[in-house]
């Protein structure tokens, strides 16, 4: 690989002021987000609790970042982007309070502490995702968008959760429980269950920023790629990680066919590099522009939680 790519690939540039961003626009989504959702002590006082609870537990806020930096890559205003990073985030978090349920993972610890339907029961915690999700429709119609953009923002999230993203992945790998994959079939699963959300962020963040079919397509590319590299490390880090550090139980998926199961540790390592390659090199039309998306998939690269 040669060009804008190989610059950031050989050899890997210093993190330090990509990091102090990402911080920044982290704290600007965690304030937006604890904004969005009502109060404790809001009747009903659970339901609230609940919605509170599951979104503002601390998280990288990855997907809300990626939309910031997708419209400012874009020539955008983050402050007119910021909206669909909350309903990105929204989104996101009513996925992984699904996923926990005894009936799905089954799951004790999410971003370090019990999952929500340990604290609220499974009832309340179904009620307290939905209520995300629909929250979540609602800020896209917040942001200061044209109303053609608007109505293609709403349907382009609306996809990136339906049959065609987060809900037809969560099917696939419920139906994959005690069976053996191919690689095809679980890239179909985590594309959708995982890559999904991350290609909405970027395009929802080119969106914002009025970018036209080139620059998004782009976008989709790099997104896409990165989204499938996450999902792998985080088999990764199912297989070896430390839960202290990663938040959650360790070898949930032992019963579900992995990218390690099929390709082994360092063949999986192996994916990952191929596929951060991939989204960095989608990144060329946008030239040095790109730093900080490039910067974001070096850190998916590199992940330890």
């Amino acid at each position: 690989m040669v060009g804008f790519a190989s610059e950031w690939l050989k050899p890997r540039r210093d993190m330090s002021a990509f990091l102090e961003y990402l911080a920044r626009a982290r704290s600007r989504v965690d304030d937006a987000l604890d904004r969005t959702v009502a109060p404790l002590g809001t009747p009903p006082p659970t339901l609230h609790r609940g919605m509170r609870y599951s979104l503002l537990a601390p998280g990288k806020r990855l997907r809300g970042c990626l939309v910031l930096a997708s419209a400012e890559l874009c020539r955008g205003e983050a402050e007119v982007a910021l909206p669909l990073a909350c309903a990105v985030e929204l989104v996101h978090a009513c996925s992984l309070v699904l996923d926990d349920l005894p009936c799905m993972d089954n799951a004790s610890l999410r971003r370090g502490r019990a999952v929500l339907h340990a604290e609220v029961g499974e009832a309340n915690a179904i009620l307290s995702s939905v209520a995300l999700l629909t929250l979540a429709f609602d800020k896209v119609q917040q942001a200061a968008l044209r109303p053609r953009v608007a109505v293609t923002a709403t349907r382009r999230l609306a996809a990136a959760i339906g049959a065609d993203g987060l809900i037809g992945g969560q099917v696939a790998d419920l139906e994959s429980t005690g069976r053996g994959l191919d690689l095809e079939a679980l890239e179909f699963i985590h594309s959708h269950k995982t890559g999904a959300l991350f290609t909405a962020a970027a395009e929802l963040g080119g969106m914002a920023a009025g970018a036209g079919e080139r620059e998004l397509r782009a976008l989709q590319r790099f997104a896409k790629n990165l989204g499938l590299a996450y999902q792998i490390t985080d088999d990764l880090l199912d297989f070896s990680g430390d839960p202290s550090v990663t938040g959650k139980d360790a070898g949930r998926d032992r019963e579900k066919t992995t990218f390690v199961d099929i390709s082994g540790i360092h063949g999986a390592q192996r994916l990952v590099d191929e596929l951060i390659d991939a989204s960095i090199s989608a990144l060329k039309p946008f030239g040095r522009r790109a730093e900080v998306l490039v910067a974001f998939a070096e850190l998916v690269r590199a992940r330890d939680r």
